[in-house]
């Protein structure tokens, strides 16, 4: 009796532990009791029994365990400790509790791992529980199912993981026993409660007779939406607010939409990857070229078989879509044509976006194949292309859909019309921005006027679906020249689209009715005889909308605006409007005398040529006076300029009264409706007048109010070819200052750059020096707007006028663009604030893509080319290298289309030779340059492997990845990097270099950017592997890192994250993230409106990459602090340099453009103490035969040897270098002579 007395006086925390069954029974009763008194759950009792709740359900007697179970549930609900318990308790509960024959522990084990799942621990018991399923007790399978089921029913798909439950269902559906696959059964009911049709496709494969009970079990389901019935603590107000709806009876139903939301579940996202690459017969690029038609199909038909898997793995699929390419291009067999579609329909709906590098090769081949009639090919190909299409986006494969536009093949043109029908279905208003439309409405519009008319009904169908996504609003200013039969049938064809994202897209959702542009509509103003054209043309400046007439009708206002430049392109962040192009006949002088004689004083009208020129200057003052008084709409400009260039006209020899009829022009120019036809009357004179002492500065006066009127692009174009039609240089030269200012005043917007820049040309090669110096300051100018790429257009000049090009072009390192002045108010009064909600802001990345000319090689990289390039002596494979070196530097710009350079430059990215694969990595930065954003359209097949390159174990090959991936970043921006699972599978390769390089780039990038694609937390899981990694110098990219990622992604997803870590890991990680949150960065601001940007971006100054700047980035790549790396630009521009020696700015911040390199000798504290062990150490050296020199560098002195110094660092510190050792010498030389000296005046004083 003693013995079994004595455990009575043990504390309860031993009690739990007591061999005797009897001491334990009392001690969990007793820890119930504990459990439910404490009301603070962050009490330090909770504490004192976090090691014993795996005991409490793991007991080996029934009765124990039970009272065991109870007291864990207690706590599992009331501890805040409770958490840390949940792996060791729920695998307690799956292994031990599970397999009771009591009812009652069973309920209990469920319903503590329901507990742990409402504080927030579902990931960790989902874990333990899908281990269950592997048990070989069929009792412990049917309740982890069931477990899981419950959690499913009560806590919904967004807290429950579907997709590792439904990769087991299968296996479960073939277990033998019953109650296994009855309550699998029961769960995949439930699943498909939550997600619908997308349980299907991995169920397909199942039992025929089980997969029909499922569906007939399936039909029986309600078809509204579930609600969760149990909430996470984190959710208990919305469990409150859900039963207060409840309670207020019928407004239940309708209230609770904020819980009602379920994700949305992609079928796609449930299957496991199958890779098929290996499985392809060993002879299939063999047979594929058979010439018997009939091995060619066995050859495709297993590609077929394998296609067929609904998710493929990850993978080189190059060579395979390539020989399927050449299949739909060349082969003449039409039945393999269609087999050879399906194969790449099957690519592409199982690669999904991973496809999407291929994309640009294969477009062009199926739409090109449409020439042929037969129904099943020409539906195989509609599939392949419609399923090509959603691997990619229509701005990347826009290029060779709009050159395929052209074809004369009737057939061809339908179903390419067709095609983008179909493709702006998948559009939204903000993915059909207007500079992506513009060419597709102009192409299409063409084909509305097709002489067969399947041509034209794709058109309208094409254009209709355009209007339902973008609205009335956007399209409208393209159709300015249809005719209403026409815009009928587009409003038509617009009302039968049903687009995919839903009926509401856009502007689209605007309840107006069409408005229908007129082509011509006459308005009669004071004059009579003016028609008025609507066109569209973007303004410089934060212009307004102006609102479409009705046809015959006026504009609100009752005023016509200014005309705009056709074909003119606005900066970004500049807004389009449309105004009314005023359009006047060329009129009689007769007409124009009567017209004049109705408005001026006819004593004004006779003293015009009057031979003396006081009366001339009297007449001129009453017409000032006259043009000061008119209003607007009853000025005739056309009939009052003819009137001044009546005889004398504009070879007026009185410079005052020159000046009055030029001071009046510009009157006219200002309060009038002026129309081009008016300013072609007076620029010839004007032009001829620039060039005057006297008459100068009014000419270049009236010459800007027509600018105003007429729009500067129009009006510099007519005034740069007069004045270049002449020989006077002074007329010349001033014609290049006016021009200079106007664009300060006007801004770039919309001037042709290409004409400009020969006439700039001719310019330069002028003997007159002013000419000259006027053609160099307007390159400075227009250099503030295009940036460093201008220079690249007079890399040919001499290097004397090169070298005072570059010194203007440094004049203006560092400068904005100024807010342009003019060209503003005018145009804006004729608009309203209807459409300014509408207008989005034009992709400022085409800007460099409409106004620099550029060359088409896709015809050079020939075959023969491309074999060279991967062949298999290095040699020839320089010389392919080379060859398309030279090409890119002969076309300077080029378009998109390089055929299959993309495919050869890749291969060589992998090149055993390291020399090729910096050559290599030079070409993609000269690619960069020459190709400007089009390139973003290769990032996924050409800049990726680049990252790849990152991971090499060569330092100079690294800085050579790292400087191609920042030149392409500089051009395409992060989005195109950022986007899909690419980054994540770079930085899941445990290379510690890859790691170390890429998560600097990352730490580098994402700071700059405003928003990042959701793809970005798919890097997350690899982020935290990286701060446990064993390499040091990973680790700490790593940690620099978080808080770039943390300013994007949140700290709370970050947190959330860590939940599949181990306990250990995560708690560091957690650690880490709470100091990140600390230094997380402020987002950047959204740029100025009214801010205009060099349109040619940061492009590098010289064009071509050496090997001295891959050399130079080794340091700042491995060394460099983080406020060292800010400090430079990013890519190729932040590496070249001018001529001069100085950076070339980057546009992404003017903190940039400061010199931030500081003095190369700096003040060190304790200098002469250092010098001293600096010396000592160098002389230490100096013994062993190696000569030292001392460099003092901006942020630190280090001693390098002579040797390292002429290999590794700078070329521009080569010269310091020398110099530094030419001063030792002098030292040297001058102590030795001293001392010399001074021993001479001692042993022989009279002989010295």
């Amino acid at each position: 009796m003693g013995d079994d007395s004595e455990w009575l006086k043990l504390p309860v925390d031993q009690k739990c532990e007591h061999k005797l069954w009897k001491a334990r029974l009392s001690g969990y009763e007793e820890a119930l009791k504990i459990f439910q008194k404490i009301k603070d759950e962050k009490s330090p009792e909770w504490s004192k029994f976090l090691g014993l709740i795996k005991k409490f359900v793991t007991d080996s007697n029934a009765v124990v365990q039970l009272k065991g179970l109870e007291a864990a549930l207690v706590y599992v609900e009331n501890a805040h400790v409770a958490g840390k318990t949940t792996g060791e308790v729920v695998s307690g509960v799956v292994s031990k509790v599970f397999n009771q024959p009591k009812a009652k522990a069973k309920e209990l084990g469920i319903e503590i791992c329901l507990m742990y799942i409402e504080i927030e621990k579902g990931e960790a018991v989902q874990e333990e529980l899908l281990k269950g399923l592997d048990n070989k007790n069929p009792k412990i399978i049917v309740a982890c199912i069931e477990t899981l089921r419950k959690a499913l029913s009560e806590f919904g798909s967004k807290i429950i993981l579907l997709k590792p439950i439904i990769k087991v269902l299968p296996k479960l559906f073939e277990s033998r026993e019953k109650a296994v696959r009855d309550e699998a059964k029961l769960i995949a009911v439930e699943i498909y409660r939550w997600i619908r049709d997308a349980l299907r496709p991995p169920l397909q494969n199942i039992n025929s007779v089980q997969l029909k009970e499922l569906e007939e079990e399936w039909v029986k389901l309600p078809t509204g939406a579930p609600k969760p019935s149990r909430f996470l603590r984190s959710q208990q107000e919305l469990e409150a607010k859900l039963e207060q709806q409840q309670s207020a009876g019928g407004d239940a139903e309708g209230g609770g939409d904020d819980g009602d939301e379920v994700p949305q579940i992609d079928a796609y996202e449930l299957l496991e990857a199958v890779e098929i690459l290996s499985k392809l017969p060993k002879d299939f690029y063999d047979k594929i070229e058979a010439k018997k038609w009939q091995e060619r199909k066995e050859a495709l038909e297993a590609v077929e078989v394998l296609v067929k898997n609904p998710k493929l793995e990850a993978g080189d699929y190059a060579d395979l879509v390539k020989a399927l390419k050449k299949v739909v291009g060349k082969d003449t067999n039409v039945m393999l044509v269609a087999l050879a579609a399906k194969c790449l329909t099957g690519l592409a709906v199982g690669l999904r976006k991973k496809f999407g590098q291929y994309a640009g090769h294969v477009v062009p081949t199926i739409l090109e194949k449409f020439k042929e009639k037969k129904p099943q090919v020409v539906q195989a190909l509609q599939e392949a292309i419609d399923a090509v299409f959603l691997t990619t986006t229509l701005q990347n494969i826009s290029e060779d859909v709009l050159a395929v536009m052209d074809n004369k093949n009737p057939t061809i043109k339908q179903q390419t019309s067709l095609f983008i029908a179909r493709s702006f279905r998948h559009c939204t208003a903000s993915t059909l921005p207007k500079s992506l439309l513009k060419p597709f409405c102009a192409a299409l519009l063409k084909h509305i006027n097709d002489s067969a008319p399947e041509v034209r009904d794709a058109a309208f169908e094409a254009l209709g679906t355009a209007l339902k996504v973008v609205g009335e609003k956007a399209v409208n200013p393209f159709l300015a020249d249809v005719d209403k039969l026409k815009l009928d049938k587009i409003k038509e064809c617009s009302e039968k689209v049903e687009l995919v994202h839903g009926k509401k897209s856009g502007l689209a959702a605007e309840k107006k009715e069409f408005k229908p542009v007129p082509g011509r509509a006459a308005a009669s103003g004071a004059a009579g005889d003016k028609d008025t054209k609507d066109v569209s043309a973007p303004k410089p400046g934060p212009l307004k909308k102006a609102p479409i007439s009705k046809a015959g009708g006026p504009s609100k206002k009752g005023k016509t605006a200014a005309p705009g430049g056709a074909g003119s392109i606005g900066t970004k962040n500049k807004k389009g409007v449309e105004t009314k192009e005023i359009v006047e006949p060329e009129l009689s002088i007769e007409v124009c005398e009567e017209k004049a004689s109705a408005v001026l004083p006819p004593t004004c009208i006779q003293l015009l040529d009057s031979s003396n020129w006081k009366e001339r200057l009297a007449c001129m003052e009453e017409f000032q006076k006259a043009v000061e008084l008119m209003d607007r709409t009853e000025m005739p400009c056309q009939a009052l300029v003819r009137m001044l260039a009546k005889k004398p006209g504009w070879k007026e020899t009185n410079f005052q009264v020159m000046q009055m009829k030029l001071h009046i022009v510009a009157l006219i120019a200002q309060k009038g409706n002026f129309s081009k036809t008016s300013a072609q009357v007076v620029l010839d004179g004007l032009v001829d007048k620039i060039g005057d002492v006297k008459c100068g500065n009014n000419a270049k006066e009236a010459i800007t109010a027509i600018a105003e009127a007429c729009m500067l692009p129009w009006t510099a174009e007519q005034v740069m070819s007069i004045a270049f039609s002449q020989k006077n240089p002074k007329n010349q030269s001033e014609t290049l200052n006016w021009l200079s200012n106007a664009i300060k005043e006007f801004s770039i917007a919309g001037l042709n750059v290409k004409a400009f820049i020969s006439n700039v040309k001719t310019a330069l090669a002028a003997t007159n020096p002013a000419v000259r110096t006027s053609a160099i300051t307007l390159l400075g100018v227009m250099y503030l707007f295009v940036g460093p790429t201008l220079r690249m257009f007079f890399e040919d000049e001499k290097p004397a006028l090169l070298s005072q090009i570059d010194a203007e072009f440094e004049k203006m390192q560092g400068q904005k663009p100024p807010a342009p002045t003019r060209g503003i108010s005018k145009h804006s009064t004729s608009g309203t604030d209807e459409g300014e909600d509408g207008d989005e802001p034009d992709d400022g990345g085409n800007d460099v893509v409409d106004l620099l000319p550029r060359t088409e090689i896709s015809d050079k990289i020939t075959s023969e080319l491309v074999s060279k390039i991967g062949d298999k002596n290095w040699k020839i494979r320089k010389e392919g290298l080379d060859e398309v070196t030279a090409i890119i530097n002969e076309a300077k710009f080029i378009q998109p289309n390089i055929g299959e350079l993309p495919t050869a430059l890749k291969g060589r990215l992998n090149d055993s030779n390291k020399i090729l694969v910096q050559q290599t990595l030079n070409i993609l930065q000269q690619l960069a340059v020459a190709m400007g954003p089009n390139i973003k359209q290769h990032v996924k097949n050409l800049g990726i492997p680049v990252i790849t390159v990152l991971g090499d174990s060569k330092n100079n090959v690294r800085a050579a990845a790292l400087a191609t991936v920042n030149a392409w970043a500089e051009q395409t921006g992060m989005k195109e990097w950022l986007e899909g699972e690419d980054l994540s599978e770079e930085l899941k390769k445990e290379n510690p270099f890859l790691r170390q390089e890429l998560l600097g780039w990352l730490a580098e990038k994402l700071p700059t950017l405003r928003s990042t694609p959701t793809d970005l937390i798919l890097c997350v899981p690899h982020l935290y592997s990286c701060l446990e990694d064993r390499n040091g110098d990973v680790r700490k990219k790593a940690q620099d890192a978080l808080p770039s990622f943390m300013m994007h992604l949140g700290y709370e997803k970050m947190a959330k994250a860590t939940g599949k870590l181990k306990p250990t890991s995560k708690d560091q990680v957690l650690a880490m993230l709470e100091k990140a949150k600390a230094n997380m960065p402020a987002k950047p601001a959204a740029p100025a409106k009214a801010t205009s940007k060099p349109i040619g971006g940061s492009a590098p100054a010289k064009f071509q990459p050496t090997s001295a700047p891959v050399e130079e980035s080794v340091s700042s790549t491995i060394e460099a602090k983080p406020d060292l790396k800010k400090a430079k630009a990013p890519g190729v521009s932040s590496k070249t340099k001018s001529v001069q020696g100085k950076k070339v700015p980057s546009k992404t911040s003017l903190k940039e453009d400061e010199d931030k390199s500081g003095p190369i000798f700096i003040v060190v504290p304790n200098g002469k103490e250092q010098r001293m062990k600096d010396e000592k150490g160098l002389k230490q050296k100096r013994a062993g035969g190696v000569a030292q020199v001392v460099l003092f560098l901006p942020s630190k002195h280090e001693t390098l040897s002579s040797n390292l110094v002429l290999q590794k660092k700078k070329k521009k510190y080569i010269y310091i270098v020398a110099l530094i050792l030419l001063i030792r010498i002098a030292q040297s030389l001058s102590l030795f002579l001293f001392f010399y000296y001074y021993w001479s005046l001692n042993s022989r004083p009279y002989t010295w």
